[in-house]
């Protein structure tokens, strides 16, 4: 990936820093999903070989994915406990494999637990740390971060992946998840954290309900002028409103994920990536036509 020389570029707008460069994220990218559990809600236990990681990788390359995020722990609802151990296990086996035939790819990691992320970027380079608690199940994970100086995704859950979907509850579901994110945002940057981005966690301790007043309100997050990552992939709130199954919700998917860009979506985490990359020139098409938009060149600094 080369610097842009359109002379009609505009300046960086919301930036992350990968590797000592500066990736503007006004141009979304997609971030491909790559499970190596046994037991996660749509593609649990699909890739646990070395011919079937290295074909999902190649997948998401090849389909236009900037990022490829690696979850070695279910966090379906009611998703069993794995140790740190067993956890560790599985990531390093995935990585040792990706870094060998990938070299440079971006990788994102979906953990919580500080002492894996350490080992996984000081090992093998992984540039991004998805945290899908925000930091609330291991309270060394902020001060892990500023030290490996990668960037963070802070996600909201309210709960746990055993308990998130016991009735939750909120006085006003984007206005709570708002505080949380201004509240660990500046602990984050205490620990010299500058690299956020923010997930305000579809599925994660929300109800259907809860989930659309989030997708139509996301513009209100633009207050913290940090990145949003968007995870909608398949979820339930898509398909029991469809009254379908996982395997049947990949139009209600695409739906959703152009809604999620037309309100602010700086990255899309998906299962499937040829057609959130698709989605993402259109929507880039029909904004830039308004000026308003970035072109994909527009991403390197």
């Amino acid at each position: 990936m080369e610097k842009t020389t359109d002379t009609h570029k505009r300046s960086p707008g919301i930036m992350i820093n990968l590797r000592g460069k500066l990736v503007a994220l006004d141009y979304p990218m997609v971030m491909g999903i790559l499970n190596i559990t046994p037991d996660s809600f749509y593609d649990g236990g699909r890739y646990e070989t070395e011919r079937s990681i290295i074909e999902r990788c190649e997948q998401i390359i090849s389909e236009g994915g900037r990022i490829i995020d690696i979850g070695a722990y279910s966090s379906r609802p009611g998703a069993d406990d794995v140790s740190e151990e067993d956890e560790w296990v599985r990531v390093e086996s995935a990585l040792k494999m990706i870094r060998k035939e990938f070299p440079d790819v971006w990788l994102s990691l979906d953990t919580f637990r500080s002492g894996i992320a350490l080992k996984a970027v000081e090992n093998y380079g992984v540039d991004i740390i998805n945290d899908i608690y925000g930091g609330n199940a291991d309270d060394k994970m902020f001060e892990t971060i500023g030290m490996l100086k990668v960037p963070y995704i802070l996600m909201h859950m309210q709960g746990t992946p055993k308990t998130m979907q016991n009735a939750p509850e909120y006085k006003d579901v984007v206005a709570d998840i708002s505080l949380f994110f201004s509240e660990k945002v500046n602990e984050l940057h205490y620990y010299g954290v500058n690299d956020i981005i923010l997930d305000p966690g579809f599925g994660f301790g929300k109800t259907v309900y809860h989930n659309y007043e989030l997708l139509a309100r996301m513009k209100e997050f633009a207050l913290h002028e940090l990145p949003l990552c968007i995870g909608l992939s398949r979820k339930s709130m898509i398909y029991k409103v469809l009254d379908v199954t996982p395997d049947e919700s990949l139009n209600g998917t695409t739906t959703l994920n152009t809604i999620a860009l037309l309100n602010g979506a700086n990255i899309l985490r998906v299962h499937d990536v040829k057609e959130a990359v698709e989605s993402i020139k259109l929507v880039t098409h029909l904004l830039r036509n308004q000026g308003i938009e970035k072109s994909e060149n527009d991403r390197i600094f």
